[in-house]
């Protein structure tokens, strides 16, 4: 039984490891891995064999031995199909991709504002990933794994909602809902999480295996990689940024609580300010847009109100790096259009609060991205979980 659960490593670890370099020798796995050549070439013979990879022919067109053209190894990918799903405030944005990790098609359906039964959110996700694999001429069933991320408070391992802005109801077992109703194993996470492992695999985290994304939505969010992983507390639903308290007795977040950083910094808290001192607005992105315009203009109480947003928000960053001492912050999200958060003067401010040392601080980078790259994120983290069947299973099919 033992040899049988080492052989299963061994094969996640050289799948792993093949779908990481993109493509690559058998004699280079051995050496990166620690795996003996010969196990090496026995796992892989398995690997081809179940479809799970496939041989090209290398590039620089060197012959081995006996003039047989070498060949390096990649990921098959037609073995597998995942999704990756993003729920924001206003609409939910998919993408498929194979099993080598290349987008197959990608697609967005509006979502109406507030918040929804468990039930009707698991429809709407179901009816979207339809439609997503529609667009390449397939059905759910033939998907090996969706991702989910979702904001709010999620253990990740149990695939439960504590509590989100999306959900009229608390602790929802949600992932056994979303798979009960596709019929594919759904794997959640809290979204800034799921920007977290799409920085490590496709973004400015990618090669770094220590760094802190923190995310600005309609919320404030943080996904923390340590060793490579992402790291999410004990109960799973850790680096809640947004709710660290800034506050003592202070205004009221949509969490419940009082003084939550979010509550001075996101989008609803600026629309609650904005709509006090200069009258109410139809949109939310015209109202910030006024707020912002007031601001720069001179209107005292406008100022006063992104003042104190970004005097928060420094507040925050430096927690940050006086708890972790990150090597990069990435500030990510759509709303990072709005620059009143990373203003020079805001990270000078964060400079400020932290921990002075002779060393150079944390490096802080903005990635704009919108919603779209948060459902690469999703799908990059299914694709961990199907991998793992993968290479527990062999070539594994979602029914």
């Amino acid at each position: 039984m033992a040899f049988g659960h080492q052989r299963e490593d061994s094969r996640l670890i050289l799948l792993r490891e093949i779908s990481q370099e993109g493509r690559i020798p058998r004699i280079d796995l051995a050496e990166r891995t620690g795996i003996s050549r010969a196990t090496v070439t026995t796992i892989t013979a398995d690997l081809l064999r179940d479809g799970l990879i496939e041989e090209i022919p290398r590039e620089d067109g060197a012959a081995g031995t006996r003039g047989r053209p070498r060949v390096d190894l990649k990921i098959a990918g037609a073995a597998h199909l995942v999704a990756g799903v993003k729920v924001s405030g206003s609409r939910i944005s998919l993408v498929l991709m194979d099993f080598e990790g290349s987008q197959m098609a990608e697609h967005e359906v509006p979502l109406g504002a507030g918040r929804h039964s468990p039930e009707a959110l698991a429809g709407y996700i179901g009816d979207a990933v339809a439609a997503l694999a529609a667009k390449i001429g397939t059905e759910t069933a033939q998907i090996s794994g969706v991702g989910v991320g979702l904001a709010g408070t999620i253990d990740a391992g149990a695939g439960a909602v504590h509590w989100s802005p999306s959900l009229n109801a608390r602790n929802v077992d949600f992932a056994a809902m979303l798979t009960e109703r596709m019929g594919v194993p759904t794997y959640l996470d809290n979204d800034a999480n799921l920007v977290a492992m799409a920085e490590k695999t496709f973004g400015l985290g990618r090669g770094r295996s220590d760094f802190i994304v923190v995310t600005i939505e309609a919320g404030v969010g943080m996904g923390i990689i340590l060793g490579g992983e992402i790291y999410r507390g004990t109960r799973g639903c850790g680096a809640e940024f947004g709710h660290t308290k800034v506050q003592l007795e202070g205004a009221l977040c949509r969490c419940g609580q009082r003084g939550c950083l979010e509550a001075y910094v996101a989008e609803y808290a600026l629309l609650r300010e904005a709509d006090t001192a200069l009258g109410p607005d139809t949109s939310l992105s015209g109202q910030i847009a006024r707020l912002l315009g007031a601001a720069e203009a001179g209107d005292p109480t406008a100022a006063s109100i992104v003042s104190r947003a970004g005097r928060m928000f420094a507040m925050g960053l430096a927690n940050i790096v006086n708890i972790f001492d990150p090597e990069l912050i990435i500030l990510a999200g759509e709303q990072m259009q709005f620059d009143y958060l990373y203003a020079d003067e805001v990270i000078a401010e964060m400079r400020k609060s932290i921990v002075q040392v002779d060393a150079a601080p944390p490096e802080v980078v903005i990635h704009k991205w919108g919603n779209l790259m948060w459902a690469r994120g999703a799908a990059a983290y299914a694709l961990e979980f199907v991998q793992e069947r993968a290479a527990r299973e062999g070539r594994v099919d979602a029914a």
